[in-house]
């Protein structure tokens, strides 16, 4: 049985898009829920500039119908639900539009997030201050791979959380090492597809984290299915079909593989990775390195003289 130790500790997740909670975090936040952690995931925009997975909603995308957006808060709100946590969006469903990535003609609408300014950072004070967290998770400033979005999501959060108490921040990474390793393990890559090269996985890669959260069954089963929920951005390669993608793909190594939209296999690692950027991390004990709450009292007044 899961223990139910977390109970009164509180942890706000800050995200750029829907899938990005699922794909960096998805199992860390399942776990800090089920051992009863109040977790929020705050979404910053709804994914609009995306593109699409499958043919039957291939039109959602901004070049046509540009509705991507709403479909994608169906899939983050379902994702959620597999993670066992609470979502909102920052200013509202829409208030802030995705960006596109570097360079795109995107980050020309006033509503896009890049240009969010001070109502951004104002917003998610808010939140944090009625939220308390005891932990707040984001990226890094390179925003993980670039992204402005991703980038824009770690100013705001640093910014924000410089108005309130936080004990501490995590910023979410990939380790390269485990990723290369996860590649190189690939056996079978679906028709389409294609493995990544090293400068793809040194753009997303770290060589170093100081928190290695290592997932058990039930959380990298919740993972892989939050995940799967945001089925216009994600394929699984083990021939399983939805009415977003009726299309199966097959492909097979040590770890299960994915894609997003550029089709490039990935493995699901069984490890998620995190860096400090606020705060302290105790010293790891015998039963092996810290987990994300450890160390951190439940009440704020514990531990002070």
């Amino acid at each position: 049985m899961t223990p139910r130790d977390l109970v009164g500790y509180r942890v706000v997740a800050v995200h750029a898009h829907p899938d990005d909670e699922a794909i960096t975090t998805g199992g860390s936040l399942f776990d800090l829920a089920r051992r009863g952690a109040d977790v929020l995931v705050v979404t910053c925009t709804l994914g609009e500039e995306g593109e699409v997975i499958g043919a039957p909603f291939a039109h959602l995308t901004n070049d046509y119908a540009d509705q991507l957006g709403g479909f994608r808060v169906a899939e983050l709100t379902r994702a959620l639900s597999i993670l066992g946590v609470r979502g909102r969006f920052l200013g509202g469903a829409g208030r802030f539009r995705d960006s596109g990535m570097a360079g795109s003609p995107a980050h020309e609408n006033p509503r896009a997030f890049v240009n969010s300014g001070a109502e951004a950072v104002d917003l998610l004070a808010g939140i944090l201050k009625v939220e308390r967290p005891h932990l707040v998770i984001t990226y890094g400033p390179d925003g993980g791979y670039g992204h402005p979005d991703h980038i824009r999501a770690h100013e705001i959060t640093h910014a924000a959380a410089r108005r309130v108490d936080v004990p501490r921040i995590l910023w979410t990474v990939n380790d390269l090492a485990e990723t290369a390793a996860g590649v190189r393990d690939i056996t079978l890559v679906p028709g389409g597809w294609s493995l990544p090269d090293e400068d793809y996985l040194a753009n997303q890669g770290v060589g170093k984290h100081d928190l290695a959260i290592d997932l058990d069954d039930a959380a990298l089963a919740a993972k892989r299915e939050a995940m799967r929920a945001h089925a216009t951005q994600i394929w699984f390669a083990d021939g399983s079909v939805s009415a977003t993608n009726p299309q199966a793909a097959w492909g097979q190594g040590r770890h299960p593989v994915w894609a997003l939209s550029n089709l490039l296999a990935q493995p699901l690692l069984s490890c998620e990775h995190y860096q400090l950027a606020a705060g302290e991390l105790p010293e790891a004990d015998l039963l092996g390195g810290p987990g994300l709450l450890d160390g951190i009292p439940r009440d704020p007044a514990e531990g002070k003289a």
